[in-house]
This record gives structure tokens, C-alpha cells and sequence, in this order.
């Protein structure tokens, strides 16, 4: 239990350093970051909350914890929007790093699986919202000038 606690409080501390490398780059930038941050810490907070269950936490010490843990975003963010002025020739390798991240997500997690999952109806969902997301991005980009 205090493993996956140590890991997911550095995990969201670094989400809070993509989040706000992104806001520093451009709001639409931020937004995107944050929904692609949301989307993946949904199911990984629930599999934590899982893993803390099995480790013999109670339900409401689990729920505490695992929200505890996510709070670390928060120290992230802020040390890096106090930084930037002495880093901000870093961003961009910041939102090289976040970017790898998300690539290396979908490209290990979600795409094995697609190999074996579902079939066409799972199909007639997934190329939607893919569709979906590509057009909010288009969007933001858009807005952005």
C-alpha cells in the first residue's frame, strides 16, 4: 500500500509540472493537457483505490489516502509556475517529456488491447470518441489562433 501511495504522489506531482509546462506554453495547450491528465488518472486512481483495498485499507482510509496522493499535483503545478522565469527555456522539453508520456500510454496500454477487445461494436464507440478528441483538439488549436 505505501508503494503505490510513494508512486502515484510522484506520478501526480509530475502531472502537476505537464499541466502547468502547458498552461505556460498556451492556454489551449493547458486545457488539452488537463483532459488528457483527467482521462488517464481517472482509471488509474480506481486501480489504486483497488490495489489499497487488497492491501487491507479500509474503504474511507483508501479514499483518503488515494486523494491525498493526488493532491501532490498541486506542489507539482506550483513550484513550476514559480520557476518558469528561471526555466522557461525549459518548457519545451517539459512538453516533449508529457507529450512521450501520453504517446507511450496509448501505445502501450490501450493499443495491445485493442488487438483483442470488442470487435465492431467496440469499433462503432472507439473511432467516435477518437474522432471526438482529434476535433477538440483541432478546436483549441483553432481558438488559439
Amino acid at each position: 500500500g505505501a508503494m503505490i501511495l510513494l508512486g502515484d504522489s510522484l506520478h501526480n506531482f509530475v502531472d502537476g509540472v505537464a499541466i502547468a509546462a502547458a498552461f505556460a506554453g498556451s492556454v489551449p495547450l493547458g486545457i488539452a493537457t488537463s483532459v488528457a491528465v483527467i482521462a488517464h488518472e481517472v482509471p488509474q486512481e480506481v486501480g489504486d483505490f483497488a490495489i489499497l483495498l487488497e492491501s487491507g485499507y479500509s474503504r474511507s482510509r483508501a479514499l483518503g489516502f488515494n486523494a491525498l496522493s493526488s493532491l501532490a499535483a498541486l506542489p507539482g503545478a506550483v513550484l513550476t509556475y514559480f520557476l518558469l522565469p528561471f526555466i522557461h527555456s525549459l518548457v519545451p522539453y517539459l512538453l516533449a517529456v508529457s507529450a512521450a508520456s501520453f504517446i507511450h500510454i496509448a501505445l502501450a496500454d490501450l493499443v495491445p488491447g485493442r488487438r483483442t477487445s470488442g470487435g465492431l461494436r467496440s469499433l462503432a464507440w472507439e473511432l467516435p470518441l477518437m474522432a471526438l478528441g482529434i476535433g477538440t483538439i483541432i478546436t483549441l488549436r483553432w481558438h488559439a489562433g
